[in-house]
This record gives C-alpha cells, structure tokens and sequence, in this order.
C-alpha cells in the first residue's frame, strides 16, 4: 500500500502504482490540510469574496464575477469547455499516472477541493479505471486544461475510460464498482484541470522506461563490443576517473563487470591500438546522457509532490494567490533534455549496427548474411535503425523554444511541456528498436566468433535473447524479429535479471 501525503512521493512509489498494481491510499495528515482549504473556499462563496476561478470566469473572463448560485454550473460549464482534447488517447499507464498525481498534488491543502473528490481519484486508481484522455491540444500553461477536462469528466460519470481490456463509457465502469459519479462544487473543477498532470505522468511514464533503456544499452552495447572485438583498455577505471563524471565512471564500472571474464574482447595492440569512438566512447557518450536522465528525476519528483493549480490557498483562507504554478516551463525543458539525452542512444547504436554489418569496417561476414550476396542478412535492418535516427533528429527538436498566445493574450506565453514530453515517448520507442536492431546483429556477429568465449554474462544475455530471436540461417521477414526484440526489452525485468547474472561475476571478481 502506497501512502500519499502530498510531499513525498518518489518515481519508485510511483512504479509500483503505475506497474505492480500497488493500492494507494492518503495520509491522515493530508486530509487535515485538505477540510482546512475546503473550509475556506466555502467561507470565500459565502461571503461573496471576489477570488479567481471561485467568483469570477476564467482566462480573460477573470473580471467577471459569478452569482453564489451559479458557481456549480460554473464548474459544469469549465469541465465541458475545457474537454476538447483531440487525437490518439494517452497509453493507459499514463491516465493511471494522471490520477496518482493529481490526488497527490490536491492532498497539499492548497486546492480548496472538498475530500470527497480525492476519494473518487484514488477508487478510480485502486479500481483500474482509467480516463480516456486525447493526446492533443494542451499548451502546457494554465496547466494542462484539455487533457486534465477529460479526466473530470469521468469523475462526473461522463466521457469513456478503459476498464478490464475495453474502452467504456464511464457510467458504466463507475457503476460496475459501486462509484457514485460527483456534482463538483466551487472551486473544483478548476482545482482538477490547472494542473501539469498531464505532461508529469507522460514524463514519469518516459523516464520510468528510458531508465531501462539506458540499462540496457550497456548490456547491448557489451555484446557488440565482443562482436567486433573491442578494446577492453577504454573502460579502464583510470581513464574514468580521471576526467570526474561520476556517470561516466559508472557506465564504465557496469561494462568492465559484464565482459570480465569474457574471451572475445581483446587487449590494446592485440589487434588494433584503439576502437572507433562508437565503441571507445561508450562510458562518455552514454554517461552524458545519464546526467540528463539525473536532472530529469530531480525535477519529476520535485513536480510530483507540487501544488500547480490556480489560486491556491494558504493560511486558512486569509491569503489566496493567483500565481502561476501551472506553467509547465521546468517540465517541458526536462524533455526536451531528455529527448536529446534518449536521441543520442540511438545515435550512438546505429553507428554500432553500422560497424556490425560493414564488411570494410569488421571480418564478419558480409551484413551478417549466412550466404552473402543470395541473401541480404542485416542490411536493410541498418537502413531501418537510420532512418528511426533521423525521425529522432526531427522529435528531438525542443518544443519549448516555442510559444503562442491564448486567451485573448491574457495567458501570453505558454510551455509546449505537453507536447515534449508526448514527442520524448516517441523517441524512446525509436530507441527501443534501434537498440532490437543492435541486438539482433550482436547476437549473430557473437555467434560467429563462438559463444562459448563470451563473457558469463554476456553468455546468460544472449541465451534469454536467443529464445525469442532465432540465429540468421536465412533471409526472413526481420520486421517481425526487431519487433518481438523492442517487446522483450520492454517487458523483461531487467534489474531482476541483472541481479541474477552478475551476482556471481561479483564473486569471481572478489576471488582475483
């Protein structure tokens, strides 16, 4: 059971939601701090204050105040404008995300929204009922209003969600759990929409697999390196340590122990003085982009556990601010760096395929082909990596250098995080299947030199690999292999699987 208290939860917590299908609940603490703020927005409707988004309109319509007894169709209105999301729905795991983080980011007390509507989020998320949540049309600023109308929706009892495989209408997911859709009430309509949920739980989902990926390119790229022969001197602990990045060092450390102990890798001067840089400079290229990875976690979970709609509420009510807490700018940078960071895998690894299947740069056989010149063996595989490389080029191209005007100018300047953090998945999918292509070539070029000089891990590596990606003995529909490839590096359970297959290289390492 995971407990939400509105300040700490970490990516970890989150994987277990999001993943392992772990109950949430809230902290006692966090429902204090929610009846408080609750308290003074009804004290604010009472006595006719005039507060943002309680009394008045929205946007440009912030000048014009509301009726006490129209603050609930004010709210109706809000949440029915507002969902005019387009485009493919988010992944299923990213809605689910929506939920954990908005109730986390409303159990702050700084949102006015009575209990009642967290409780709703949090049986929507214990119940596996998910919002059917369009991709497009959000900005980024005044949060994420689009995709986040689409989620009210259904604690309203209306717009669709997925429940048990299918797509549904809500009521009727709602009504098969026993949930009673909600009236909302002042406040809270806008309390669930100003929010940067959408472009945080698209982000958290991205780095959650990006993480993975950067794991498992080390792995891939070790068994390229016994493929072709690489130097085992370039990932000397000195060299590492004396230029400072601790990554770095770190990217070097992993792939010294998981081609220790291997008969493949050669020595400086053995058969050449030095590597070309996609080889040479692994524990660089891919230790920069781990520090990217680093800056990412930092400001995902500082979002998290952050309150980002507008007003918010402090001290009982006495102060109510209109800020800008919804302005998605610390996001959309995080992916856009994270977009680059995951570009540059990709990069790298073609430049590996490349070498794996040039007959000028390697004595393998020619594109790995079991009968080169009758079959084709790998070739078009590298043209496929390049040009998955190049739609990254296009991806990676900073969405939050741009901005555009909503509003009537009133919300003058706006994040693009959104779109960021939608255009870093698509990369991470292109790089899960660059690296499917590395794979399937590193496998064949190891078989050529003889597995049974691999290193122990290396060896355990291409054994589960091979159970679903059979040897090239023939020309065949490659489609299907990159795919089922991308699938298992995608689902295996990599920390498990390497806590399994480098335990004992640790021993081995500790007797020498």
């Amino acid at each position: 059971m995971i407990e939400l208290t509105g300040q700490t939860l970490t990516i970890e917590e989150a994987k277990e939601v999001l993943y392992n299908d772990a109950l949430v609940k809230a902290s006692a603490e966090s429902w204090s701090n929610v009846e408080k703020s609750r308290e003074a927005v009804e004290k604010i409707v009472k006595q006719k204050k005039v507060i943002y988004g309680i009394t008045t309109g929205f946007g440009k319509f912030s000048d014009v105040l509301i009726d006490a007894e129209d603050v609930e169709q004010l709210q109706w209105n809000l949440i029915h404008s507002h969902a005019c999301g387009v485009g493919e729905p988010f992944p299923e795991v990213v809605s689910r995300a929506m939920l954990l983080l908005r109730a986390n980011a409303l159990l702050k007390g700084f949102s006015g929204v009575r209990p009642v509507v967290i409780e709703r989020l949090l049986e929507l998320l214990n119940a596996h009922i998910h919002p059917v949540i369009p991709q497009q049309g959000s900005l980024g600023a005044s949060g994420d209003l689009a995709p986040l109308s689409h989620l009210a929706l259904v604690l309203m009892g209306e717009g669709e969600v997925f429940y048990k495989g299918e797509q549904m209408k809500a009521l009727t997911a709602l009504s098969k759990e026993g949930i009673v859709p909600l009236t909302l009430q002042a406040k809270e309509g806008l309390a669930l929409i100003n929010g940067t949920q959408a472009m945080t739980a698209m982000g958290l989902v991205n780095y959650i697999e990006a993480e993975q990926l950067a794991l498992q390119t080390e792995a891939i790229a070790s068994l390229t390196l016994e493929g072709l022969r690489g130097i085992k001197e370039a990932f000397d602990a000195d060299v590492h340590l004396s230029r400072g990045y601790r990554q770095q060092s770190e990217v070097a450390e992993r792939i010294r122990r998981m081609i220790s102990d291997s008969q493949l890798v050669t020595t400086q001067g053995e058969l050449r003085v030095q590597d070309a840089y996609s080889l040479r400079c692994i524990p660089q290229v891919h230790g920069a982009s781990w520090q990217a990875l680093d800056y990412v976690k930092e400001k995902l979970e500082i979002e998290m556990n952050a309150a980002t709609d507008n007003p918010l509420i402090f001290d009982n009510g006495e102060k109510v601010i209109s800020g800008g807490n919804f302005h998605g700018q610390p996001i959309a940078f995080a992916m856009d760096f994270l977009k680059i960071a995951m570009a540059e895998y990709a990069n790298i690894s073609e430049r590996r395929i490349e070498r794996l299947v040039n007959p000028q740069l390697n004595d393998l056989p020619p594109f790995l082909s079991p009968e080169p010149g009758l079959q084709s063996g790998a070739m078009i595989m590298q043209y496929v990596a390049a040009a998955l490389v190049s739609e990254n080029k296009t991806l990676a191209h900073p969405a939050s250098v741009d901005s555009i005007p909503s509003s009537a100018n009133q919300e003058d300047h706006v994040s693009m995080g959104t779109i960021g953090s939608r255009h870093a998945h698509q990369i991470i999918q292109n790089v899960r299947r660059v690296l499917a292509i590395e794979l399937i070539c590193a496998l064949q070029a190891v078989e050529y030199r003889g597995k049974e000089r691999m290193a122990s891990f290396t060896n355990a590596f291409y054994t589960e690999a091979r159970k679903l990606i059979p040897s090239i003995t023939q020309d065949r529909v490659f489609s299907k292999d990159i795919e089922a490839a991308a699938s298992w590096l995608y689902q295996i359970d990599w920390k498990s699987f390497v806590e399994k297959n480098l335990h004992v290289r640790k021993e081995k390492i500790s007797k020498q």
